[in-house]
C-alpha cells in the first residue's frame, strides 16, 4: 500500500501536518452560562490514594459541570467537563460513560462543548459524557520527560470522576485528530476498559514519517524524544503509542474510523481550498484499516470523500458513531 508521507521532503511533510492539525486548536469560546452560577462543593470520592483530588465542581449551565482536579500526574490543576444524562440524579449509579478527547495545538480543553456541539449530539444518550483536558500538545501519553497525561486520564480521572457521577461498567471513547490517536491508543493499552473506540480524522500512524512529524512537534515546543523517546525502526516508545502498531490489541473492541480526503466538501465554507493535511491523515487511516484487516480486527470505516480537517465533520462523525459506541445494553 502506498506510503503516506515518506515520499515528501521532511519540511514539506511537517507543513502538511501543520495544515491539518492547526485547524483543530483555535482558542474556544466560553460556553454560554459558564461561571454564572456559584460552584457546588466537591462530592464524594473527591480524592484518590495517589494525591489527586477534586478541588472544585462548578455548574456551567444546562447539564454541564466543570471539575478542577489537583493532579499529581501533571503536577498542576486540570479541568474535566461532564455532561449529565437525562434522568441523572445525585447518587444514581450504573450509568455508561462516553469519553471525548480533543485535538491538538490550541487551548483544547472544552472544545467538544464550545465548538463540537457535543451537548446537543449526546442529549439523548443515556450516558455520562466525560471531556477531559489533554494539553495543547499532550498526545495522550505519559511523557518520558514531562507530564503524565495517560496516568491523569486513565487513573486519576477515572478514580475521581466515575464514582461522583455513578458510572458503571460500560465505557466508550472517541476523539478527533490528536484525540483520535489517544482514543485508539488508550483502548489498545488498557484492554477491557472500553467496549468501543472511535477516531475522527485521527493521527493513527505516527511512524509514517517520524522525521516530519518530529519537526512539526518541535515547532510547537514539544520534543518528540521527551514524549516517546528516540524515533526510528527500533523506537519502542513510538511503537507502543502508535495505533497502527497496536491494532491487534483492539480485537474484540468495536471500532469506528472516519476521515475526509481533503477536498472541499459539503460542510466547508464557500471557497474552501484543498486540505493536504486531511489527505495525508486519510492515508494514515487507510494504513490503520489495512493493519486491522491483516490482524483480523473489525473496523467500521467512513472514508466519506470530500471534507477537510474541521469541526463540522467531527460533529457529524460523532453523530454517526454514537450507535456503535454505546448501543443499548
Amino acid at each position: 500500500m502506498k506510503r503516506t508521507l515518506t515520499r515528501l521532503p521532511r519540511m514539506a511533510a511537517a507543513l502538511v501536518l501543520t495544515a491539518a492539525l492547526s485547524g483543530c486548536g483555535a482558542t474556544p469560546a466560553v460556553p454560554a452560562g459558564a461561571g454564572t452560577t456559584p460552584p457546588a462543593a466537591p462530592s464524594h470520592a473527591a480524592a484518590d490514594g495517589g494525591g489527586a483530588a477534586v478541588t472544585a465542581r462548578e455548574r456551567e449551565g444546562g447539564r454541564a459541570e466543570r471539575l478542577t482536579i489537583r493532579s499529581a500526574a501533571l503536577g498542576r490543576p486540570a479541568n474535566v467537563w461532564v455532561l449529565k444524562p437525562k434522568g441523572w440524579t445525585e447518587g444514581s449509579t450504573g450509568w455508561p460513560a462516553l469519553y471525548l478527547l480533543h485535538g491538538c495545538c490550541g487551548s483544547g480543553r472544552d472544545e467538544w462543548l464550545s465548538r463540537g456541539d457535543a451537548d446537543r449530539v449526546t442529549a439523548g444518550l443515556p450516558a455520562v459524557v466525560v471531556i477531559p483536558e489533554g494539553g495543547p500538545m499532550g498526545w495522550y501519553a505519559d511523557w518520558r520527560s514531562g507530564p503524565a497525561w495517560e496516568t491523569f486520564h486513565m487513573e486519576e480521572v477515572r478514580r475521581l470522576v466515575e464514582p461522583m457521577y455513578g458510572v458503571g461498567g460500560r465505557r466508550a471513547i472517541a476523539g478527533l485528530s490528536m484525540g483520535g490517536h489517544g482514543a485508539m491508543g488508550y483502548a489498545a493499552r488498557h484492554p477491557g476498559v472500553f467496549e468501543a473506540a472511535a477516531s475522527f480524522s485521527g493521527v493513527l500512524d505516527i511512524r509514517a514519517d517520524p522525521a516530519g512529524f518530529g519537526t512539526y512537534l518541535r515547532e510547537r515546543g514539544a520534543d518528540p524524544r521527551d514524549i516517546w523517546g528516540e524515533p526510528g525502526p527500533d523506537g519502542a516508545g513510538w511503537r507502543a503509542h502508535n495505533p497502527a502498531d497496536l491494532v491487534a490489541a483492539l480485537k474484540g473492541t468495536r471500532l469506528y474510523v472516519s476521515c475526509g480526503d481533503g477536498g472541499a466538501g459539503p460542510l466547508d465554507a464557500p471557497g474552501a481550498t484543498t486540505d493536504a493535511g486531511e489527505a495525508a491523515i486519510l492515508r494514515q487511516n487507510r494504513r490503520f484499516a489495512a493493519a486491522a484487516a491483516r490482524a483480523g480486527v473489525d473496523v467500521r470505516t467512513d472514508f466519506y470523500g470530500p471534507g477537510t480537517h474541521r469541526w463540522p465533520y467531527w460533529t457529524r462523525a460523532l453523530e454517526r458513531a454514537l450507535p456503535l459506541l454505546l448501543p443499548p445494553a
